[in-house]
């Protein structure tokens, strides 16, 4: 069952392969080196030259499904050698995660420390990762550090838009969509980032930071279709911890359907740029995976 409806196409028999490469083996012990692992990965799966005819999208997309955040820093890094540059960044998140290691104050600091699911985005903008002035979060409803404005003045400086939570009652959906694209615009590289906290706790409370008055499931499934014209390079759906989450498993339920809209965006977009989209009568191969038929890597 894998049809979309919405869509009219089932992205699983288009004429794009979709491949589960598995887990990245990663060291427990040492931030250090699980991020040197990670990022070396990365950069090995997105280098591979996919199937796709001469004058297409030569590389594949990763869809990296995970709990820690901080896994965006090393898909970052690689997506920085693979398409040459800085890639615009949308994170849908109810926190900020763009938070300057310093402002967690701690008696015992330490390089590793700084790197967590909170700063990712920090280093990465500081490492001139990330798109100033065409990057933007949308979700927001966290707390602050300290006594005032200091997390946003810094977080403007990083060059992101704020898309606040609350915002949804007032622009709705559309407006939400139409905010985003405004900003990033349609042909930019952009990383797509879902941290699944996103969404109301009360919907989703399989993640570690929980946030009240979020998004529920549909509105976030709602603008995640409505952005699919974005050139979405890489993305990635986080924080999803299965011990926290409902005897009916809906926030893995949930994480699962976003990673299924995901994948139908691009097909969908792809077969457009390919002039073989037709609603609902794309060409599919019986063949999956077979070398001779008309499939080509995602």
């Amino acid at each position: 069952m894998g049809f979309n409806h919405r869509r009219g196409l089932n992205p699983y028999t288009s004429p794009y392969t979709i491949l589960d490469c598995g887990d990245i083996p990663v060291t427990p012990f040492d931030n250090a080196l699980a991020l040197r692992q990670m990022s070396e990965a990365f950069l090995e799966l997105g280098s591979r030259t996919s199937a796709l005819p001469e004058g297409d999208d030569p590389k594949p997309k990763l869809l990296t499904l995970g709990g820690d955040h901080s896994v965006a820093l090393p898909a970052l890094r690689a997506l920085n050698k693979i398409v040459g540059g800085p890639v615009a960044v949308l994170h849908f998140d109810a926190h900020l995660d763009t938070w300057n290691p310093a402002r967690y104050g701690s008696a015992w600091e330490s390089p590793q420390s700084d790197f967590n699911h909170g700063s990712m985005f920090w280093i990465a903008s500081n490492e001139g990762l990330i798109l100033n002035g065409s990057s933007a979060h949308a979700g927001l409803r966290t707390r602050l550090t300290g006594d005032g404005w200091d997390d946003y003045v810094d977080d403007d400086r990083q060059g992101f838009l704020r898309i606040s939570s609350d915002d949804i009652d007032d622009l709705g959906t559309k407006g939400i969509i139409d905010a985003i694209v405004e900003r990033i615009g349609l042909e930019t590289p952009t990383y797509l980032s879902i941290d699944i906290d996103v969404i109301d706790p009360g919907l989703c409370p399989g993640t570690g930071t929980p946030e009240p008055g979020g998004w529920t499931s549909r509105e976030l499934i709602k603008i995640i279709r409505g952005l699919e014209s974005l050139n979405v390079v890489g993305a990635d759906i986080v924080e999803v911890a299965p011990a926290y989450d409902g005897t009916g498993e809906q926030t893995a339920l949930t994480a699962a359907q976003l990673g299924f809209e995901i994948l139908t965006s691009w097909v969908s977009r792809g077969l457009k740029q390919r002039d073989e989209y037709k609603e609902g009568k794309v060409e599919t191969s019986t063949k999956v995976g077979n070398k001779g038929s008309k499939r080509h890597e995602l």
